[in-house]
């Protein structure tokens, strides 16, 4: 009786100690030098940064304003196989960027959701925007009240593609817009499929790739993507990824060349799995 409670109590203090570790932060060693101005990596089964590069700064966001766009789409419950039809009012007056949606071109919601987000289509943003309820000025102050339940106190919209500089917010902010976007399936699946091809007419199809390249490696595991990029914000990326079998967040801001985000992600992953061991709780970001 007596050996059968000795092997009770080292099974539960053996337990015990696999759940501590499993909670445990994790040491990995010196990072690489990021070419991103602004980096975050947060490990969201511990709620702490393993790295942090000026998180708290306020800056432009680029398109990655989208996944918030998409947020307020889809917290509107609009029928996603309603067709909207673009028009001049949709093309890209201040940075005058291209669009293969054309004046006339008429899509689902759901198909232009899907561009504005995996493809970073400015025209599809602005269709969907310009034909919210109220129009552009609600879904923007919509955008923003979003912002405020989230707890995003450093962030600030003024458009839906993000063309606008005074879209901004901190890498801080962007973790936890990554992570209330996680919860919408519909951002999940189109912010990580490699391609999307939709019906224009009867004869027409046009297919559109991910701008996020590492959406189609097999060697990441990637839940959620968004890019972005006009000359005031740098290149930018934000992702929620397993590594070392860890949901993480990384978030790069302001990157300058144009495969810094992408070789700043890849050298993240490398120093995340080489070498990973737990630390004690004493050794946890402040």
């Amino acid at each position: 009786m007596k050996m059968r409670q000795g092997l009770i109590t080292m099974l539960l203090a053996l337990l015990a100690c696999a759940a501590q570790a499993s909670e445990a932060p994790l040491s990995y060693g010196k990072l690489p030098k990021l070419g991103s101005a602004i980096a975050l990596i947060y490990d969201e089964q511990t709620q702490q940064p393993l790295y942090r590069k000026n998180e708290n700064e306020v800056v432009p966001i680029a398109s990655i304003t989208k996944l918030m766009t998409a947020m307020v789409i889809l917290d509107a419950r609009l029928p996603l196989d309603e067709p909207i039809t673009i028009t001049r009012e949709d093309r890209d007056h201040l940075k005058g960027t291209k669009s293969r949606l054309r004046d006339g071109m008429t899509l689902s919601r759901g198909d232009l959701l899907a561009l504005a987000l995996m493809a970073s289509e400015n025209r599809a943003a602005s269709a969907l925007a310009r034909t919210f309820p109220g129009g552009t000025p609600v879904m923007v102050a919509l955008m923003n009240a979003k912002a405020r339940e989230l707890g995003m106190d450093d962030s600030s919209f003024t458009g839906p593609a993000g063309l606008q500089s005074e879209n901004v917010s901190t890498a801080r902010d962007l973790v936890k817009m990554v992570q209330a976007a996680e919860s919408y399936p519909e951002i999940k699946q189109a912010t990580t499929q490699s391609a999307h091809t939709v019906q224009v007419g009867a004869r027409q199809a046009l297919h559109f790739g991910n701008t996020n390249p590492l959406v189609r490696s097999k060697a990441w595991d990637i839940g959620l993507s968004k890019t972005g990029y006009i000359s005031e914000a740098g290149r930018c990326l934000v992702m929620k990824v397993r590594l070392s079998d860890r949901p993480t967040v990384i978030v790069l801001l302001d990157s300058w060349g144009t495969h810094t985000r992408v070789g700043d992600a890849n050298r993240i992953k490398h120093w995340a799995e080489g070498g990973v061991q737990h630390v004690s709780q004493r050794s946890r970001m402040r």
